[in-house]
């Protein structure tokens, strides 16, 4: 297999239905699962253009690893240095599992020597970008249900896309049954504009 075939989209390692289970008791427990279950992207492969012209000539890559079972409770403004170190030794380890040489020897290095890593905890993404504890999907999930008593007054609640602004609806990852890279949220969101028959604000 290629590698443009192999890292073209997402690579899952360490997640078989055992490997999540133990590592959902070690997160449970406070600790980091061992091995870490991940997902990799990398994303040069689709988009060149995110590297300069000399390291596409090069033959650079990048890799972006997404770490699951790591709940921002583990992470506090005290241990997040402490954290954010084992937690990127976590990945590569988990990497190297997989790998059929380790992935230490095909790191580009900075000018100072050290592997060129950009390691991001829960509260790293929160202080960057105002993710609340840096959740990827803005906020706890709900289930994609609802519940019997809830209301269904309106479109956008029947959607499952309501604010507590009538004039303002989700729809990104935070909306009941949409998430992640679904576009499930705009999708219900435009549905209940349509369906409550409001003008579109161009």
């Amino acid at each position: 297999m290629s590698p443009e075939a192999a890292f073209g989209g997402t690579f899952h390692i360490n997640e078989t239905w055992s490997q999540l289970d133990a590592a959902y008791l070690a997160a449970a427990a406070g600790t980091i699962p061992d091995p870490l279950p991940c997902e990799i992207y990398c994303h040069s492969l689709t988009d060149p253009t995110i590297l300069s012209p000399e390291l596409q000539a090069a033959g650079a890559q990048t890799l972006t690893v997404f770490g699951l079972h790591v709940p921002d409770r583990l992470i506090t403004p005290e241990n997040n240095d402490q954290r954010r170190a084992e937690l990127q030794a976590a990945v590569l380890k988990s990497l190297n599992s997989v790998l059929a040489e380790p992935i230490e020897e095909l790191l580009l290095t900075g000018p100072d020597g050290q592997p060129c890593i950009e390691a991001k905890t829960t509260l790293d993404i929160e202080r960057a970008v105002g993710m609340p504890r840096g959740n990827i999907f803005h906020g706890g999930l709900d289930w994609p249900f609802v519940e019997d008593n809830a209301p269904l007054n309106t479109p956008a609640q029947r959607w499952g896309v309501a604010t507590d602004d009538p004039q303002i609806l989700l729809c990104g990852s935070g909306a009941r049954r949409g998430g992640a890279v679904s576009a499930i949220g705009g999708h219900n969101a435009a549905m209940a504009v349509l369906e409550s028959g409001a003008p579109s604000q161009g």
